[in-house]
């Protein structure tokens, strides 16, 4: 008996580090992927800052143009063009980015709540395991 007492208590010690240590990694890439989080909402409206003011340059350009199509200005609005083209590409790939880290915070907080409930009942010894 002394011995299923051992291994039980070995196995619900064991079953709490695993806890323990599941809580600290979820609790540690919780605060990073929320400061990744917070900083990349930055860099979004950065680059939607960037991206207004590249669309307001390339109308101002077009007027330009009207009036003076020189070789070099047209060969300058076509590199303002692709530059803007390149900075909505990046602010696609940035949502995107955005939405899995989302996804992956989703997963991580539901994942902490679930393992809080199931410590909790197994601590609480609601469980029917021995």
């Amino acid at each position: 008996m002394d011995g299923a007492d051992q291994a039980g208590t070995s196995t619900s010690g064991g079953e709490a580090r695993c806890d323990a240590l599941a809580e600290a990694i979820a609790a540690a890439l919780g605060g990073a992927i929320r400061d990744f989080d917070a900083r990349a909402s930055g860099v979004g409206r950065s680059q939607e800052e960037l991206a207004l003011s590249l669309d307001r340059l390339t109308l101002e350009l077009d007027k330009l143009l009207e009036d003076a199509p020189v070789p070099l200005i047209m060969q300058q609005a076509a590199k303002i063009s692709s530059i803007r083209n390149r900075v909505l590409s990046l602010n696609m790939l940035l949502k995107s980015i955005q939405r899995r880290m989302d996804r992956i915070d989703q997963i991580v907080s539901a994942g902490t709540t679930d393992n809080m409930v199931a410590g909790t009942s197994v601590m609480g010894g609601t469980s029917g395991a021995t």
